[in-house]
C-alpha cells in the first residue's frame, strides 16, 4: 500500500545533508513495512535489524559506540555486506536499545556516508533510558495511521485522487462520484487507517475480521500500559476507555469528573500526558481570542480530546458500523463525534499539528481553529448536508477572518464561506491565501 511518507524518505534518501532517521508513530501504524518496501525500491540490499527481544544483537552495541566496530559486528551478525549509499541499515523497536538509540549521534559525526533508517514507538523512543537521546544528530518523520487519502490509493482510485487534487474543492466537478466517495467515506470510518486492518478489508472484504483485528491493537495498546507505566495503568485504562463517550456529549469539552467521580486534573494529569505522549490521543486546546501565534493564547485546562484512529474509536463507541447507525438510538450523536475525530486526523495529516478550537462566553463553538501563515483558519464540522453555522457566523462577525470552512456532504463556494465535502478536506490549503515574507529590496 502506497503511504505519502514515501515522498519524505526520498528526499532524505536524496538530501546530502541527510543524518540517521528516526521514523516514529502510534504502534501498528505501518512503519516497519514502508521501510522495508523504501529498502527494497531505492537500494542494492536492506539490512534489517530488529531489537525486540533480541539480545545478542543488542550485545553488539555494549562495549562501545565505535561505528566501525559496530558496522563490522552487523556485517557479521546479518551475513549481509553494508555498503555506503547502497546499502539502507534498519533498526527496528530502536527503543529496545538505548544504546543503539544513542549510537546515532555517532554514526551522525563519524560515519554519515552510511544509511540508517530507525523506527519506533513514539512513546518507546521517548521512555527510553537512562541513554541519551541524539538531539540535533538525527532526521525525524512521523507517520500516523492512513489517511483518507491513501485510503482511496489502496482501493487503486489513483485516478480519481489525481484529479482531487487538481481542482478547488468547493467545485461541483466531483459531483458524479460523489455517492462513490460517500461511500468510501463511510467504510473508511468503519475501518480507519491501521494498514492491518484496510489490508484484511482489502483481501476478504469481511467487516468481522477487521473488527477482530482492530480489537487486537487496542488490546496490545493496553499491554503497553502495564509495560511502560505499570504504576499508573488504572488512570490510563480509565481516561481511555472514557474518552468515546466523552466525544459522543453533545459538549465535547473533556471532564476528569467523567472519568472517575471525583476525580480533579491533579489526580489524572500524569496518565493523560502519557497517552498524548504515546501518540494514542490528541489534546485540542480551547484558544479564545484566535490571534496569532494560537498556542499563546490557549487554554491548558479547557480542552476537547480525540484519538489516533477513528476504526479504533468505532469499536471502543460498540457500533457495527458506520453504514448501519441511521436508525440507532443516539446514532447522530456517535458517528458525528466519529466524523470530528476524521476531520481533526486529516488536519494533522496535513499540517503535522495539532489543531485549536474556539467557544464564546455563550454556547457558541467552533470545532477546530487551524494556523496557517499569518491567519487562523476557522473550520467547522458537519456530518450529514447540512452547511450552515450559526456558531460560524457568530466567529465571523466578531473576529472577520480571510475565510472560514465548513466540511459536510456538500460544496460550494459562497465568497468568505468555503463548504467542503468531508471526503476532500485534505485539500483545504488550497482555498487558503498564501502568505509570504516581505523582504526588504535592499535585502533582495
Amino acid at each position: 500500500m502506497y503511504r505519502l511518507a514515501y515522498e519524505e524518505l526520498l528526499e532524505w534518501k536524496n538530501d546530502k545533508k541527510r543524518r540517521p532517521l528516526l521514523l516514529e508513530g502510534v504502534r501498528q501504524c505501518g512503519k516497519t513495512y514502508l521501510l522495508k518496501e523504501f529498502g527494497k525500491k531505492n537500494y542494492d540490499n536492506v539490512v534489517y535489524l530488529n531489537f525486540e527481544g533480541n539480545d545478542d544483537l543488542i550485545g553488539i552495541f555494549e562495549p562501545n559506540l565505535d561505528t566501525d566496530r559496530i558496522l563490522a559486528r552487523l556485517v557479521t551478525f546479518s551475513r549481509e555486506k553494508i555498503e555506503p549509499g547502497k546499502t539502507l541499515i534498519i533498526f527496528d523497536e530502536i527503543q529496545a536499545c538505548g544504546r543503539a538509540l544513542t549510537s546515532l549521534k555517532y554514526f551522525c559525526e563519524d560515519a554519515p556516508e552510511y544509511h540508517i533508517a530507525c523506527a519506533g514507538s513514539l512513546l518507546g523512543v521517548i521512555m527510553t533510558k537512562p541513554h541519551s537521546f541524539p538531539v540535533g544528530k538525527v532526521d525525524r518523520i512521523q507517520m500516523f495511521p492512513m489517511n483518507f487519502k491513501e485510503f482511496l490509493l489502496a482501493h487503486g482510485e489513483d485516478l480519481l485522487v489525481e484529479e482531487m487534487d487538481k481542482f478547488d474543492p468547493t467545485d461541483n466537478f466531483l459531483a458524479p462520484f460523489a455517492s462513490r466517495l460517500e461511500f468510501y467515506l463511510d467504510l473508511f470510518l468503519t475501518i480507519g487507517g491501521m494498514p492491518a486492518a484496510v489490508m484484511s478489508w482489502m483481501d476478504d472484504r469481511d467487516i468481522k475480521k477487521v473488527d477482530r483485528i482492530l480489537d487486537l491493537i487496542t488490546k496490545d495498546y493496553e499491554k503497553d500500559f502495564s509495560k511502560h507505566a505499570a504504576g499508573i495503568v488504572e488512570k490510563l485504562l480509565l481516561i481511555w476507555n472514557s474518552v468515546p463517550g466523552q466525544l459522543a456529549r453533545e459538549n465535547k469539552k473533556f471532564m476528569f469528573g467523567h472519568v472517575k467521580t471525583g476525580a480533579r486534573a491533579s489526580d489524572l494529569e500524569d496518565a493523560l500526558q502519557w497517552l498524548i505522549s504515546a501518540g494514542l490521543l490528541y489534546k485540542v486546546k480551547l484558544v479564545n481570542p484566535p490571534r496569532m501565534p494560537l498556542a499563546m493564547f490557549a487554554d491548558n485546562t479547557y480542552f476537547k480530546l480525540y484519538m489516533s484512529d477513528v476504526g479504533i474509536l468505532r469499536r471502543m463507541m460498540k457500533l457495527n458500523s458506520c453504514f448501519d447507525t441511521d436508525n440507532a438510538k443516539g446514532s447522530e450523536l456517535f458517528k458525528g463525534a466519529i466524523v470530528e475525530n476524521y476531520v481533526h486526523n486529516e488536519l494533522v495529516s496535513v499540517n503535522r499539528t495539532v489543531p485549536f478550537f474556539w467557544r464564546s462566553e455563550g454556547t457558541a463553538e467552533v470545532d477546530f481553529i487551524v494556523p496557517h501563515g499569518t491567519d487562523a483558519i476557522p473550520i467547522e464540522v458537519k456530518s450529514g448536508r447540512k452547511a450552515s453555522s450559526k456558531s460560524l457566523c457568530a466567529y465571523i462577525d466578531r473576529f472577520k477572518p480571510k475565510i472560514a470552512i465548513i466540511t459536510s456532504l456538500d460544496a460550494a463556494d459562497d465568497g468568505a464561506v468555503k463548504k467542503i465535502p468531508l471526503f476532500s478536506i485534505w485539500r483545504y490549503t488550497a482555498l487558503v491565501p498564501e502568505t509570504k515574507m516581505q523582504l526588504p529590496e535592499w535585502y533582495k
